[in-house]
């Protein structure tokens, strides 16, 4: 027999895994092809690494900033990040995930905290919103950042056509 209130968690928990990995590599690829993004990430110093977590031991990704700029994803990463954005429960993350609440109504509703230095998550969340810009529709992306910035529809959609692609190709080499 179907129990719903047993597959509701589960279901959840797959969710927020499989978009922890759409947004590590969304993050990677969107650093890789958006000048934007590379000039923000270039103000970190290479090895610095970046982590987003659910708490206690949920679904995660860990990258870290390369000499070039750009992001690469670091593969069962078992050290101390120099920044952390942890989801304080499942059920947060989902909230999140699943563009119900943005990240700034998260931080503020306490769902969500920082491991670092304020000032880096600051510029992390701007990467962040930015891959959101850029690979979401209008009309989702609007509830998960903060200001929509003005980008024209033949930018986003080439930009997200290159995001989409090198995740796609991520996902199937495995990295």
């Amino acid at each position: 027999m179907f129990n719903s209130e047993k597959a509701l968690p589960e279901l959840e928990r797959a969710y927020v895994n499989l978009m922890m990995g759409v947004v590590g590599r969304g993050l990677v690829s969107t650093s890789q092809n958006d000048e934007t993004v590379r000039r923000e990430i270039s103000a970190f110093p290479a090895g610095y690494v970046f982590q987003m977590v659910v708490m206690p031991s949920g679904p995660a990704f860990s990258a870290e900033v390369q000499a070039d700029g750009t992001l690469r994803l670091l593969k069962e990463f078992q050290g101390k990040p120099d920044l952390a954005v942890r989801f304080k429960h499942m059920s947060h993350a989902f909230l999140v995930l699943s563009f119900q609440e943005g990240t700034a109504r998260a931080f503020a509703n306490d769902r969500m905290y920082v491991d670092g230095d304020v000032s880096h998550a600051i510029r992390m969340v701007r990467c962040l919103s930015r891959m959101e810009v850029l690979i979401l529709p209008k009309i989702v992306a609007e509830r998960a950042v903060k200001r929509y910035p003005a980008i024209s529809l033949g930018e986003k959609a080439g930009l997200a056509a290159r995001i989409y692609a090198r995740v796609a190709l991520n996902f199937v080499k495995g990295e």
